[in-house]
């Protein structure tokens, strides 16, 4: 199928940034529409640049002839005023999208299940334990429940821990310590590489129908160690707590029903991750 004309908001964040490096080598730039809040240096690309909060009528003409919005737009702990906001953002495009036609695909994040143990599917209860967390579940639900009333098509992608924008191989810095339980195991967790989060988006966007909330992860889970292990990063073990959780996994079978996905390599996302560091240092630089 052909990749479908797309409006990215919140373009100009880590992963609209890695979009930018991946899609139009796929030959999708003219397919895509990015918007940001501010004027970019990169002209080779097509820029919508208003606030979709204070704006949202310029939101609607963006969309206008776009088959799908793609809601990268949000706020993260430190990084914004007000975790609302990634509820208010998220209704501003289920509305545009209702009088565009268009559908809406909102990133929401593996937070919305806090620190449940063992395999987690869609079906899985939300029980955030912190305020991003919430934040994504409220966004979530109330998507929803909006795109239902409106009769948009709606899908709250719930992306697991993304190789190199985590606070393990991201965060590292030398005398970086991490938990280790008594069987010798560190924490083991759902990953994606930053490429392959930049296929999976786009094979989505080209998917016909999407359930209204889905697992973004490789399959498997990996050891946070192991992913330092295969970067060469020296860490040092700590005891875990009491009540550190040694494992959590994404079910992602929903998800490998619509696309195939790599199994989890901690390898892989280092190649990956060592790949499009140095491009996001370029962009900073710029």
């Amino acid at each position: 199928m052909r990749f479908p004309e797309t409006l990215v908001l919140g373009a100009t964040g880590r992963i609209g940034q890695l979009l930018q490096q991946v899609w139009p080598q796929r030959g999708h730039g003219n397919k895509l529409l990015w918007q940001s809040r501010h004027p970019q240096w990169d002209k080779s690309l097509n820029w919508e640049i208003f606030d979709p909060l204070a704006t949202p009528e310029a939101l609607e003409r963006a969309a206008t002839g776009r088959a799908d919005i793609l809601c990268l737009a949000g706020v993260v702990p430190g990084r914004g005023p007000d975790l609302a906001d990634n509820w208010r953002l998220a209704e501003v495009a289920i509305r545009a999208a209702a009088r565009t036609g268009a559908r809406v695909l909102l990133t929401s994040s593996a937070a919305v299940y806090g620190n449940q143990a063992g395999v987690l599917n869609e079906a899985a209860v939300l029980c955030p334990i912190n305020e991003y967390g919430r934040a994504k579940v409220d966004m979530e639900q109330r998507a929803v429940a909006l795109a239902a009333q409106l009769g948009v098509d709606c899908c709250c992608l719930r992306i697991g821990n993304i190789a190199g924008f985590d606070a393990i191989l991201g965060g590292w810095r030398p005398g970086f310590q991490l938990d280790r339980f008594a069987d010798g195991r560190t924490p083991t967790r759902s990953y994606i590489g930053v490429r392959g989060l930049a296929e999976v988006l786009a094979d989505l966007l080209i998917a016909p129908k999407l359930p209204s909330a889905l697992n973004v992860a490789a399959p498997g889970a990996i050891e946070m160690g192991a992913l330092l292990d295969a970067a060469g990063l020296q860490w040092q073990p700590r005891q875990a707590p009491d009540g550190a959780i040694p494992g959590v996994e994404l079910a992602v079978d929903e998800m490998q029903q619509l696309i195939a996905v790599p199994h989890a390599d901690p390898t892989s996302f280092v190649t990956e991750w060592r790949w499009l560091e140095p491009l996001m240092v370029e962009r900073h630089a710029n």
